[in-house]
């Protein structure tokens, strides 16, 4: 079979198994998963404790708009003033000008990604770390990882400045503080891995996640942002290896990743491939986006 063919049979593998049945991961207490016509819904119970996903895989029928401005009417109406949500797009959804619509309805467009499908085997290598560093599971709900974590992630996509800015409440509302609620809640349905100096600050240098989606044969890598002072090292590899056979040891055959420029290189390198452009639609209350 080709590479083309065995793309489409696993995308077919995906929408049915983990799009059509919201089979993301296993949801974590307080999260609601419900629909709105041929919409998909998922937000936590309680306003502003996790992120709130939306995505249409049946498509949107006679009367996109309406869906659209309903999920937005809905969100709206959330929390003190709305609450930010995402619609995820592929680029095989319907209808074909689902983007434009998006657009028209107040949604802004993040950066695309691509994702990528593959057999989890092809994943599990040998890669050596460099000296003075360490990979380990994040387990217990006060390991001081978490907030090291927050420190990696912070400095990576907002920068240096903002990293020194960091304070209590700045990481209450953090995706960080949203994994280390999941964890806590259900240690099973995510594994996080981190490498970190030994000795010193030790701090954080590269950290990644695993969720699991079951029922499925479908596992899902997520994170991985690494150190800039660490890139090209092999830091980024490791946590691949590692938690593909953290998802092989539980019997998962399958991995998804959605994946960014910097990542997509070494993951088809180890033979995943290419089944779909996935895009975010964000919007956001009017009140934050003034601020």
């Amino acid at each position: 079979m080709t590479d083309a063919a065995t793309a489409q049979e696993l995308l077919h593998r995906f929408h049915e198994d983990i799009r059509l049945r919201q089979r993301e991961d296993e949801p974590a207490p307080g999260i609601v998963q419900d629909a709105d016509g041929p919409v998909l819904r998922r937000y936590p119970r309680e306003s502003g404790t996790s992120y709130c996903l939306v995505e249409s895989p049946r498509g949107l029928g006679v009367d996109p708009d309406l869906w659209i401005s309903r999920q937005v009417e809905f969100f709206a109406g959330r929390g003190d003033g709305g609450e930010r949500f995402e619609w995820k797009t592929y680029g095989y959804d319907q209808p074909s000008d689902l983007r434009e619509r998006l657009t028209a309805a107040g949604l802004t467009a993040e950066e695309d990604e691509v994702l990528l499908l593959g057999e989890v085997v092809r994943l599990i290598h040998d890669v050596d770390l460099p000296d003075g560093v360490r990979m380990r599971a994040v387990e217990a709900d006060d390991d001081p990882a978490y907030r090291k974590i927050h420190d990696l992630m912070t400095l990576v996509w907002e920068g240096p400045e903002a990293q020194a800015a960091i304070d209590t409440a700045h990481y209450a509302t953090s995706m960080t503080a949203s994994l280390q609620r999941e964890k806590a809640a259900n240690e099973s349905a995510l594994d996080i891995a981190v490498i970190e100096q030994v000795g010193g600050e030790e701090k954080v240098l590269c950290a990644a996640w695993l969720r699991y989606s079951p029922g499925t044969d479908f596992a899902s890598m997520w994170g991985g942002s690494t150190h800039p002072d660490w890139r090209r090292r092999g830091l980024y590899r490791s946590t691949v290896s590692y938690r593909a056979g953290l998802a092989r040891d539980r019997g998962y055959s399958l991995m998804r990743v959605d994946t960014s420029p910097d990542s997509r290189p070494i993951l088809i390198s180890l033979g995943l491939l290419a089944v779909a452009t996935t895009t975010p639609f964000v919007w956001n209350p009017p009140a934050a986006a003034i601020s």
